[in-house]
């Protein structure tokens, strides 16, 4: 559905990332789509900092996020679930006020590439990312297909440092400047 290439005379830069799944109800065990999001980062030769469960909850998010963005060692976060429209979904409520700068167009790429496989079901998710200091954040819905979906969709090529025409990897060592 995308254009993808790559540089070839590029070595691959791995990441470290860190998986936050979003929920009431799932543990490490259960949880599916943080696991399948750890698995697919690993099996593109990234390094998975941590895995964790953090309640559906404003304060508790916010938490685990900004202690994450506090990792020198974290360069990206995704979370998965909280994205719905349900009362218990806060996840986007949570971390949007701590972007310092918000990432329009992986919403909008998501839906298109989303609803490829889901159809219109795409609408119920308010899948969101950003950045927050030079921590790059994605939150993707909680079902494995969406986790899927935003990994191969869009994250594997993004942070692909061979990825061309661009890339966040490639990014990285300016965030900071001023």
């Amino acid at each position: 559905m995308f254009k993808t290439s790559r540089f070839e005379d590029r070595a691959f830069k791995p990441l470290s990332i860190a998986v936050i799944a979003v929920s009431d109800t799932r543990t490490l065990e259960t949880d599916t789509g943080g696991a399948l999001l750890k698995s697919l980062l690993e099996a593109d030769g990234h390094r998975c900092f941590e895995r964790r469960i953090v309640r559906d909850d404003i304060q508790l998010i916010r938490a685990a996020v900004q202690a994450y963005v506090a990792e020198p060692e974290v360069d990206v976060i995704l979370t998965t679930g909280g994205t719905g429209f349900s009362g218990r979904d806060v996840t986007p409520e949570a971390i949007e006020p701590l972007f310092d700068k918000r990432m329009e167009g992986f919403s909008v790429l998501f839906h298109q590439y989303s609803a490829t496989t889901v159809g219109t079901s795409s609408l119920q998710s308010r899948a969101t990312a950003g950045l927050i200091g030079t921590t790059f954040v994605f939150c993707l819905p909680g079902s494995r297909g969406a986790c899927r979906d935003g990994w191969e969709g869009i994250l594997t090529h993004q942070l692909d440092y061979r990825h061309k025409p661009c890339n966040f990897v490639e990014l990285m060592p300016r965030l900071d400047e001023r």
